[in-house]
């Protein structure tokens, strides 16, 4: 009779050890894991201890990544890595994950549901609808949708992005310390525009309905779109330490 609950006892640990292989199996597949725990960089470096566990941001400084594009996420991860974007915090992250590792967390953080962010409609803004052809500015809305959703794989998302965190990365790209777009169109458009039209633009996007990126534009320049995903994400997290941020 021992014999056979001692049989029993091991072939339940035995099951108990296969579900969680199982479940540690499946959270390294889709990313969850890195996202939960770091990684290599560490359960302080978490991506959710920032980023949420919606992956929506902060509200303020920190980026939504749920429902960006996965190469364009993996890209920002390598440029990162290769000092291409500067943020100390995420040089360090991506810097300890293996290429695998940056595609997992990247494709997580992809697949996360996205809300629909304005329900209602709010007035248009000429600059970011129309742009200025006597400047020579693009439509906003020509790469990134006219409701803030992001057209092909290199033009991310703007609806739903902190409107503090859009303005940052206008900041970056016009000092070029974001050089991570092949083409130079942000560095050309952010140095155009002044900083009072930066501050309104970056506030009129995050207010935008966003939806389903790569839906038909009807004012989309083909041309104008770029199909390579090396353009920016992400602020510096407001646990950083100040050391950090005056380290740029």
């Amino acid at each position: 009779m021992r014999c056979i609950s001692a049989i029993a006892a091991i072939i339940l640990l035995g099951g108990c050890a296969q579900t969680e292989s199982t479940s540690a199996d499946r959270l390294a597949e889709t990313g969850e894991l890195i996202a939960l725990s770091g990684a290599d960089a560490g359960a302080r470096n978490a991506c959710f201890t920032c980023h949420g566990l919606d992956g929506m941001g902060d509200g303020d400084g920190v980026p939504r990544l749920a429902g960006l594009e996965a190469g364009y996420l993996e890209r920002q991860m390598i440029a990162y890595a290769d000092g291409l974007r500067q943020h100390a915090q995420m040089a360090w992250i991506a810097g300890r994950l293996d290429n695998a590792q940056s595609r997992a967390v990247s494709a997580y953080y992809a697949q996360l549901p996205v809300p629909t962010f304005a329900p209602a409609a709010i007035p248009g803004m000429a600059l970011y609808d129309e742009g200025d052809p006597a400047r020579g500015l693009p439509a906003c809305g020509d790469c990134h949708g006219t409701r803030g959703e992001g057209i092909g794989a290199g033009n991310p998302a703007l609806a739903g992005q902190p409107a503090a965190y859009l303005a940052h990365q206008l900041e970056q790209w016009r000092g070029a310390r974001r050089r991570t777009d092949p083409g130079e169109v942000m560095l050309r458009i952010s140095q155009v525009l002044t900083p009072a039209e930066s501050l309104a633009l970056s506030a009129y996007a995050a207010r935008l309905a966003g939806g389903p990126a790569g839906l038909p534009h009807a004012a989309a320049s083909p041309a104008a779109h770029r199909g390579d995903p090396r353009n920016g994400v992400s602020a510096l997290p407001l646990h950083e330490p100040e050391s950090a941020r005056t380290a740029r």
